[in-house]
């Protein structure tokens, strides 16, 4: 409405230039005085073009009433395309209530197991350092057996066995010295 409104008043506008120009010309052929009837038509020209404006602000009131109401809203027996999936499923506030009630539901669900997977993935990457320690120590195990193989010392395990209680006994000797 605005751009109609525009272009109404730019060739209202240019409109009443013209016929002021027409008017003048014909009147000073007829009249001696040129200045003079030049403001007098320039003041009629004016009057005429307030008067013009105001009636269009009427009309124009009605007229975007009337396309608002007749040409850009949409009869109640029509059926837009983007709402035939709701004509297909109608759902009353409930069922929308519920929706969104279980839409919040699986949100804090996803983000439960979201925090889950994270501690699990924390938990694995503890995992595999114990693992690489343990491995560590397996290997320092087998090459002290092998050590031992080579010195000839008898079984390893019975000798590993035998090591143990005696680095107890020293820790508790030393424990006894401490206190």
């Amino acid at each position: 409405m605005w751009r109609v409104h525009s272009a109404f008043q730019d060739c209202l506008n240019e409109l009443l230039l013209i016929i002021e120009e027409v008017f003048v010309r014909k009147l000073s052929t007829t009249e001696p005085s040129g200045e003079q009837l030049r403001s007098t038509a320039r003041q009629c020209t004016q009057k005429l073009q307030i008067f013009l404006q105001e009636r269009f602000k009427s009309l124009s009131g009605r007229m975007e009433t009337f396309l608002v109401n007749k040409v850009f809203s949409v009869p109640s027996n029509v059926l837009l395309p983007e709402d035939q999936p709701h004509e297909k499923y109608p759902q009353g506030l409930e069922e929308v209530l519920k929706l969104e009630s279980s839409l919040t539901d699986l949100q804090q669900a996803y983000q439960t197991e979201l925090c889950a997977r994270q501690a699990l993935l924390a938990e694995l990457d503890e995992q595999r350092d114990v693992r690489e320690q343990l491995d560590g120590i397996l290997k320092w195990i087998e090459e002290l057996q092998a050590m031992w193989m080579q010195e000839g010392m008898g079984s390893f395990n019975s000798s590993f066995h035998g090591m143990i209680q005696s680095v107890r006994k020293l820790q508790t000797v030393i424990g006894e010295i401490s206190k």
